[in-house]
């Protein structure tokens, strides 16, 4: 299998769990349940699931007013960039 195909199935993977920890958490939450932590949350994100984090959040409504989860959920995504154009040009510059 080529590496392009590993890599899109790996970046869908890890959408779709992001998208689901986003959503079960707002589950949870309704129900007062114990949650997934933030920090859980925000690995998701920074490992490349922040387009999938982005849609639960944005359906759901969840964790959109909390700002000092916010400012966290943005650094991650800007870290996951920065950190993906330092490997575009160490590994194929």
């Amino acid at each position: 299998m080529p590496l392009g195909e590993i890599l899109l199935i790996l970046f869908l993977s890890i959408n779709l769990l992001a998208f689901l920890c986003f959503s079960l958490d707002k589950y949870l939450a309704i129900r007062s349940k114990n949650r997934i932590s933030e920090r859980t949350l925000l690995i998701f994100t920074f490992i490349g699931g922040w387009p999938g984090a982005t849609a639960a959040m944005l359906i759901f409504r969840h964790k959109t007013s909390k700002m000092s989860f916010l400012w966290k959920f943005w650094l991650m995504i800007f870290l996951n960039f920065g950190l993906g154009i330092a490997a575009y040009f160490l590994f194929f510059d």
